[in-house]
């Protein structure tokens, strides 16, 4: 075994076996602290690869920073399979390694799977197909779309139906799943990419979806049959927190314009599809500016009704009157101004979602009432509207992000 040192030799080391043809396909397994899974999986991946596979191949293990004997596992399996490299990243997280071990690699196409091998390796050639042809620059596994099958907790599907839903909203994603952990892409593509993502741990494969769909490019999806790890070493809250952060993060890019983006969509040739409806307004920066001005209005109505009618009423049956006239208004003026969306079809439909939203209003207003009562005994009533305008900002934010990526979600 021969040791080939990138530039950075202080944060990774790459072990390769000399005489090899070069792969068409690299695939990498992203690994921390996983010394009982990883000899089983590999060798696993690697039985089905020389079976069914009908190109060279190469099998990447990318330790990052293990503090157990992973390292030398993985080290052990590259000298039991030749088509068994090793990469060590001294940094913690996900993204990095990835981003090392394709920046590396010399294949075609490059991938990645978890080494817990949940998703079904029958859907690995399906995957890599489209982009060995040229006629995709991405691939990925869902378990979201028809046709998956999909074994786990109700909990695990719920915040993944939930984040992704929150991508729709907030990003304007087209794609279906965005954390399935079963992707390729073109060593091409990858190589001009991978230096706009900034993320390193769990983030870092919606950031390159999300830019690679505003440059134009072409993602696949391969529905996928997926069994849940139960021991998986995912934190959910810490990861949560980061993948907020970079969703805010990519917000901001989406007003301000960067990265830029346009040399790579010139590159590929391909531009944005032009939106299908008329009149729908043109991205995420236009539908905020128009549904804050919508919410703020409706905000005022709001208060002005609360305010009118909580003397006689007291303050959650104001608040409910309130809260239900100005939902059944902001949904039509959403309706028409932020989304596009003009005539008479799917009205009531739109007006019944919007009812349902209302209803996660009301819970979210009137159980910080319930909370400032509880703290607060004879709260004063600039406390009791101050309380309701922070309830109320935050609910007006949930209602975006699931009028754009529920209510509305085929306007744009």
């Amino acid at each position: 075994m021969t040791d080939v040192r990138p530039p950075r030799a202080t944060t990774q080391t790459r072990d390769t076996r000399s005489g090899l043809q070069a792969p068409v396909l690299d695939i990498v397994i992203p690994v921390y602290n996983e010394e009982t899974d990883l000899g089983p999986g590999v060798r696993r991946l690697h039985a089905n690869l020389t079976g069914t596979f009908p190109y060279p191949f190469r099998i990447t293990v990318a330790d990052n920073a293990s503090t157990d004997a992973t390292l030398d596992v993985a080290r052990t399996l590259a000298a039991e399979l030749p088509e068994v490299a090793v990469l060590h990243v001294a940094e913690k997280g996900r993204g990095g390694a990835l981003r090392a071990a394709w920046t590396a690699s010399d294949a075609a196409v490059l991938a990645y799977t978890d080494v817990d091998l949940s998703t079904d390796l029958a859907a690995l050639l399906p995957l890599v197909a489209p982009l060995l042809t040229g006629h995709s620059d991405l691939a990925i596994g869902t378990r979201l779309s028809d046709g998956a099958r999909v074994v786990r907790g109700a909990k695990r599907e719920w915040l993944s139906r939930s984040y992704n839903l929150l991508l729709r909203g907030t990003l304007a994603a087209h794609f279906s799943d965005a954390q399935c952990g079963f992707k390729a892409i073109r060593k091409d593509v990858a190589d001009q990419v991978l230096p706009l993502v900034r993320d390193t741990g769990f983030f870092f494969d919606t950031e390159l979806l999300v830019l690679a769909q505003r440059a134009g490019l072409r993602i696949h999806e391969v529905p996928v049959d997926w069994v849940d790890d139960a021991d998986s070493r995912v934190d959910i809250l810490p990861t949560a927190v980061a993948d907020l952060r970079g969703i805010a993060r990519l917000v901001e890019g989406a007003i301000t314009g960067r990265p830029s983006l346009t040399a790579l969509r010139a590159q590929f040739g391909r531009g944005s599809l032009p939106l299908p409806i008329p009149g729908v307004p043109r991205g995420l920066p236009r539908q905020l500016a128009r549904f804050a001005i919508v919410g703020v209005l409706s905000t005022l109505a709001y208060l002005a009704l609360y305010a009118v009618l909580r003397p006689d009423t007291g303050a959650q049956a104001a608040n409910l009157a309130a809260l239900l006239i100005t939902a059944v208004g902001n949904t039509a003026v959403n309706r028409r101004l932020t989304f596009g969306v003009r005539g008479r079809a799917h009205a009531v439909r739109h007006q019944f979602q919007g009812l349902l939203l209302f209803v996660l209003g009301l819970g979210m207003t009137s159980g910080s009432l319930a909370v400032l009562n509880q703290v607060s005994q004879h709260p004063t009533r600039v406390l009791e509207m101050g309380v309701l305008v922070v309830a109320n900002l935050a609910a007006t934010l949930a209602r975006f992000v699931l009028m754009r990526g529920w209510v509305f979600r085929a306007a744009h």
